[in-house]
């Protein structure tokens, strides 16, 4: 005889629910050790990489330049105007001074601008001493008026007070002695205006004067500068040293900038460096610069920036501040490093492969145990030729992987073998 179970069916239920929170507390507790397990790290041999510390201290920011050594004194005379080549004085090969004549030009045309400027010269004076004369009678004019009326308000001011006397006394009416009065207050107001108009004066005649000297000013430098053209019909070497070159012939027509001769010094030579023109923004002239010449280093300094760029660079010339060594010779490669700043406790590091002035890039931080390292992510600041500005993300004393890290992208931790 079969005998019932009561409260079976309950039972199962609660074992089964049991078992149901125990399996998802498993499973739960399974993925939550999975997601704190860590991909093994990439290892990467340690003597390929290129570290460096981040230190605190005077940092130099320097621009490189590749180039050559030049001629300092090398010097294109060219033409400072048209003209036609009248005679040639001095022949290439011949030792020259700043003031020799090497070449005279003619232009007929431009000696009677020259003239008609010191025409016009002398008339804007001429006008300029009319103007004076004009203006100093009118000036006089208006001084005599205010005498007049200096003069009427004197007497107003008397008569008012001889009125004022009489009325207290009641020896004379009260509408007598306010007109009086009237008089008075209106003769002082037109002295004010007058005197006003005086000191105005004064203003606008220094105003035309400046006008009319401006006027002579500006006639007096086109006259000059005729005048200093055809002074330069004379084309002069300009510099001691040795006629090199004269391209030009007797006859020959000339037009204003063309290249009449080269003159030069070769004992004398500076370098000149090609300096990127993203770059060039920061040198100015002045700065010190360190020319390495293969063979030793030679300090100098920037004299000229090329106001051009020419295949994305920008010649600088730097003048040496020591004595050449024999081997300096025109034409020798140099490299050349300019310091454009110097920036005082400063936070910078070795300039990584990636590393740009005013950008945000990510570097390889090597943990304290010295076993790996981790990315991190740093901006820069201001940047020179091996060093770099670390505005944010790195700390002195730090130690980063400034190698090329292309072939860990995408790895944000990275091991040493």
């Amino acid at each position: 005889m079969d005998v019932p179970r009561i409260g079976a069916s309950r039972k199962r239920l609660i074992r089964r629910i049991i078992w149901g929170v125990v399996l998802i507390s498993l499973v739960a507790a399974v993925s939550v050790g999975l997601g704190r397990l860590t991909p093994k790290a990439m290892e990467v041999e340690w003597s390929t990489l290129w570290p460096d510390k981040v230190k605190r201290g005077l940092m130099l920011r320097q621009v490189r330049g590749i180039g050559t050594l030049v001629a300092e004194d090398t010097l294109f005379v060219p033409a400072m105007t048209d003209g036609r080549v009248e005679s040639i004085l001095i022949r290439p090969g011949t030792p020259v001074k700043s003031d020799d004549v090497i070449v005279t030009l003619s232009n007929p045309e431009l000696v009677q601008q020259t003239l008609d400027a010191q025409f016009q010269v002398k008339m804007a004076e001429a006008r300029h001493r009319d103007l004076e004369v004009k203006l100093e009678s009118e000036t006089l004019d208006m001084k005599a008026q205010l005498s007049v009326v200096e003069a009427a308000a004197n007497q107003a001011r008397l008569r008012l007070d001889r009125d004022e006397t009489l009325f207290r006394e009641k020896l004379i009416i009260e509408l007598t002695y306010k007109l009086v009065k009237a008089e008075a207050e209106q003769s002082a107001k037109r002295l004010a205006l007058e005197r006003e108009r005086i000191a105005m004066r004064s203003k606008a005649v220094e105003a035309q004067l400046q006008v009319s000297r401006s006027g002579i000013e500006q006639l007096q430098a086109l006259y000059e500068l005729k005048k200093s053209q055809v002074e330069g019909l004379k084309v002069r070497a300009g510099v001691v040293g040795m006629l090199q070159e004269l391209p030009v012939q007797v006859g020959q027509r000339l037009a204003a900038g063309a290249v009449i001769a080269k003159v030069a010094q070769p004992q004398r030579l500076k370098a000149e460096l090609k300096v990127p023109e993203t770059q060039v923004k920061d040198v100015a002239i002045g700065q010190k610069a360190e020319i390495d010449t293969r063979n030793g280093f030679i300090m100098g300094r920037v004299i000229r920036i090329d106001p051009a760029a020419r295949e994305g660079t920008v010649t600088v010339d730097v003048k040496f501040d020591e004595k050449l060594p024999d081997y300096a010779r025109p034409d020798l490669s140099v490299d050349g490093n300019i310091e454009v700043e110097r920036l005082n406790n400063a936070v910078f590091v070795g300039r990584p492969a990636s590393g740009q002035p005013d950008s945000l890039s990510s570097l390889f931080r090597v943990d304290p145990d010295g076993k790996g390292a981790h990315r991190v992510q740093v901006r820069f600041g201001k940047a020179s030729v091996n060093t770099i500005e670390v505005v944010q993300g790195l700390n002195v004393g730090d130690q980063v992987i400034l190698s090329d890290m292309s072939n860990v992208d995408g790895q944000d931790r990275i091991a040493f073998k």
